[in-house]
């Protein structure tokens, strides 16, 4: 039996009896499951319990060139020479058997990247169809998002996506690159590479056009060796600062067009005025349900000074009712650290938080014996200047400062490096407008917190990257306007 403060659950695990997963797999290429030039393998781990999911085929530099060339190929002699309206029929495609497929996904999803099933299966991978479902419809329509223009396709796509919402972030690149007439290499993280892989066996079974889409696994190293490709013509890219910034250097003056959705120190304010409660739940959708694995996670929380002793309080006392245990449980709250390296960032953070003399909560939680856990935390008493406030931590660990005015709180929230998004809670529409027009954010929420559309934009400002993704801004990245 899992122990809260007020209740007692049964366990609630979703099956694994329906998934089915290979112990090896090998990459993508030319649309279909080839090993690896040098034959490396590496293993993926389920975070929840360190156990080995499956091996995955390790790409080099020959392997990039391979890739490369049949996306080229097949932009050449296919794709890009296809009637819109057909491709648009193929992305569709992908999107539906994405539906079919989707607890399966779900399952797939949490075991390899600890989530809980209910973000699985709730968010990510209904959101995943949904961009596909949107942008076939964009296909034949290009002239509508660029009225006067003529929409062109770039050429063949480099794709690089994070561990934290693979499947999602797979949908995010591939649907506007593939509706707009792209062929692509796509690599995912090295810790989550299993989505992507049953992804492709979605895109054999859609009857995509062999080198249309390619999937390689890897380390730094193939992700570098695919941005230096000669013959990529852009490179869309989610993660790290440090490597967004690497990426601009090495593309510049080559020619390349390149999107970069990178890091985020996310303000969640919160005024005298808002529904006290209600906000509570946004601050722990914010930051404790996704494990703090979301660059736009609300990691610093302003609250006004009035209402400062009571929203901690009742935020203490909801921490403290959140469940940490197996992602597949359905009752888990909170599910495993995506590997033992993020972990210990995580855990550097926190001393270093103490260190700079924050006061420190953390739930009455109790954390499983094997795999990667971290409780949610709470930081009190800390200022502007102190490395948990302006550092992107990536965990479940949250910096509480107070404020007086909607001046203060707005200069509190512009002071960092990033700009991806923010949150503002109030029953005020004039303070809702006037927050959301001065701080510098690609995204904010009003009285809510981490709601996605396909037909929003997505980008940041800053350190947070450059370009959008999502709604016809996501469309602009892949195109050439004539």
């Amino acid at each position: 039996m899992r122990k809260t403060k007020n209740w007692e659950y049964s366990p609630a695990p979703e099956s694994t009896d329906h998934i089915k997963l290979k112990k090896q797999y090998d990459l993508f290429i030319n649309g279909e499951f080839v090993p690896g030039v040098e034959g490396r393998y590496f293993d993926t781990i389920n975070p929840s319990n360190e156990e080995k999911i499956a091996e995955v085929a390790e790409a080099g530099k020959a392997d990039i060139d391979k890739a490369v060339s049949s996306a080229r190929k097949a932009y050449n002699k296919t794709w890009s020479k296809m009637l819109p309206k057909e491709r648009g029929k193929y992305v569709f495609r992908i999107a539906r058997l994405l539906q079919e497929r989707s607890r399966e996904f779900s399952v797939i999803e949490s075991m390899d990247g600890g989530k809980p099933i209910r973000e699985s299966r709730d968010v990510d991978v209904p959101l995943s169809s949904a961009h596909f479902f949107y942008y076939a419809g964009w296909a034949d329509k290009l002239e509508y998002a660029f009225p006067g223009r003529v929409a062109k396709p770039l050429g063949v796509a480099g794709q690089i996506i994070p561990w934290n919402f693979p499947l999602l972030m797979a949908a995010w690149k591939l649907a506007p690159a593939l509706a707009t007439g792209n062929t692509v290499v796509l690599k995912p993280a090295e810790t989550t590479p299993l989505t992507a892989m049953k992804l492709a066996e979605v895109i054999q079974e859609a009857d995509l056009p062999p080198g249309v889409v390619n999937i390689v696994n890897g380390g730094g190293t193939t992700g570098q060796a695919l941005v230096n490709h000669r013959d990529i013509d852009k490179i869309a890219f989610t993660g790290s600062t440090e490597v967004g910034k690497y990426i601009m250097k090495a593309v510049a003056g080559s020619g390349k067009k390149y999107t970069l959705e990178l890091g985020g120190k996310a303000a969640n304010i919160i005024f005298e005025d808002a529904a006290i409660d209600q906000a509570i739940e946004g601050i722990v959708n914010a930051i404790f349900f996704n494990q703090g694995h979301v660059c736009c996670a609300g990691s610093r929380l302003y609250v006004q000074e009035g209402i400062a002793d009571e929203v901690i309080l009742k935020l203490q006392g909801r921490m403290d009712t959140l469940i940490v245990g197996d992602p597949l449980d359905k009752n888990t709250d909170i599910g495993a650290i995506n590997s033992k390296m993020q972990l210990d960032k995580i855990k550097m953070y926190v001393d270093l938080g103490k260190d700079e003399g924050g006061t420190i909560y953390q739930s009455s939680c109790s954390l499983p014996k094997k795999g990667y856990w971290f409780a949610p935390t709470i930081f009190k008493d800390v200022s502007q200047s102190n490395r948990i406030v302006q550092e992107e931590i990536f965990g479940p660990v949250l910096a509480i400062q107070t404020f007086r005015t909607v001046d203060e709180v707005i200069t509190k929230a512009n002071n960092s490096p990033y700009g991806l998004s923010g949150g503002v809670w109030t029953d005020k529409g004039s303070k809702i407008f006037k927050v959301t027009q001065d701080i510098r954010a690609g995204v904010i929420w009003a009285n809510t917190f981490n709601k996605f559309d396909p037909g929003s934009p997505f980008g940041g400002y800053k350190e947070s990257g450059v370009g959008s993704e999502g709604g016809i801004e996501g469309l602009m990245g892949y195109v050439e306007l004539v």
